[in-house]
């Protein structure tokens, strides 16, 4: 078998088990929102994204170098919040059957002590069959999959945030396990990101 078949059965498996069109496994959560965001920006330039202030440190990095400015919100959220006015929805604490949102890039976390603990790993949930092929070319160096460099386009930005077959497989293996209904994780254990001086100073 082809190894990064193994990503695709992966990538199958989770948009069967939320009901999403299609799934693009990556290397973390933070690569999955920062490839959104930086689509976001190819279609619409740099934006103001609002963000609650207590949310993990690596939303509002993802956001500054995909080329946006952050404003923060009282919001208290629970589970997944949007960025803003964008499509994209931090999914990082919510993992349960049926749980994507139509028009939406939904994007998982399955770092270790998340609902499905896999280590390293990430995905993103969409129904868009033009971002889902450019999202994930963009993971994999601008390259198409299956195509030799050589011959390859490279008609579009290029990062290497590439989930590993090794991990994909240890997710097929827990996916057979997982609850169809999940509590969401607790959101209060991150930090107030609004009085960090490096996110103030990166708006100016």
């Amino acid at each position: 078998m082809q190894p990064w078949q193994i990503v695709t059965e992966f990538e199958e498996a989770v948009a069967e088990y939320t009901d999403a069109p299609y799934a693009v496994a990556v290397d973390s959560c933070t690569n999955a929102l920062f490839l959104c965001l930086r689509l976001y920006y190819l279609k619409h330039g740099s934006q103001w994204i609002t963000i609650p202030k207590h949310t993990y440190v690596g939303v509002a990095h993802s956001i500054i170098n995909a080329g946006h400015k952050i404003r923060f919100s009282e919001l208290k959220w629970t589970g997944v919040y949007t960025l803003g006015n964008t499509d994209i929805i931090d999914s990082a604490r919510r993992f349960r059957a049926g749980m994507y949102l139509p028009t939406m890039k939904m994007c998982l976390s399955f770092h270790w002590y998340k609902h499905l603990p896999i280590g390293r790993m990430g995905a993103i949930l969409l129904d868009n069959e033009e971002d889902c092929e450019l999202l994930k070319r963009m993971r994999y160096d601008g390259r198409t999959e299956g195509v030799p460099p050589a011959e390859d386009i490279f008609d579009c930005p290029g990062y290497h945030m590439i989930a590993s077959p090794e991990l994909a497989a240890h997710g097929l293996l827990l996916m057979q396990h997982i609850l169809r209904y999940n509590e969401d994780l607790p959101w209060d254990d991150y930090p107030d990101l609004s009085k960090i001086a490096y996110f103030r100073e990166a708006n100016r």
